[in-house]
């Protein structure tokens, strides 16, 4: 068994800046996989935006985009993703917002609703397959 810390591992690194008060970064690589933390509506400054649940969910597929480009994947390489709805009446809204901002990926998704979501309307986590270069294996 490998007793290697994994903080220490080169097969798994983070990626993206980390808010030094929370206890996670927005997503790690893990060989051919990446894995986002949850994610909400920000701009390019990672300041929060606020807006209708078709604004924050255009806004929270672009925050995971984002993060992603940094790794030289895109939202087509995703294969999983978790939505967390303040209020689930909001469905049908996020559905065609969602349909509408990942485009043709082929992904399974579960969607709940969450009271824990504060100050926003939605949350997204994600699971994208995208592997590695021959060069960084």
């Amino acid at each position: 068994m490998d007793d290697t810390p994994r903080r220490d591992r080169k097969d798994v690194y983070p990626i993206g800046k980390k808010n030094p008060n929370l206890p996670f970064h927005p997503a790690v690589r893990a060989g051919d996989f990446i894995f986002v933390s949850g994610q909400v509506a920000k701009d390019a400054d990672n300041n929060m935006l606020h807006g209708t649940i078709e604004e924050e969910t255009a806004g929270t597929i672009e925050t995971i985009r984002r993060i992603l480009a940094e790794e030289g994947a895109t939202l087509a390489d995703v294969v999983r993703v978790t939505t967390y709805l303040e209020d689930t009446r909001d469905f049908g809204r996020y559905n065609r917002a969602f349909l509408e901002g990942i485009g043709d990926a082929v992904l399974a998704r579960t969607t709940v609703e969450a009271k824990a979501v504060i100050n926003t309307k939605i949350e997204m986590d994600a699971i994208v397959y995208k592997p590695l270069p021959a060069d960084k294996k």
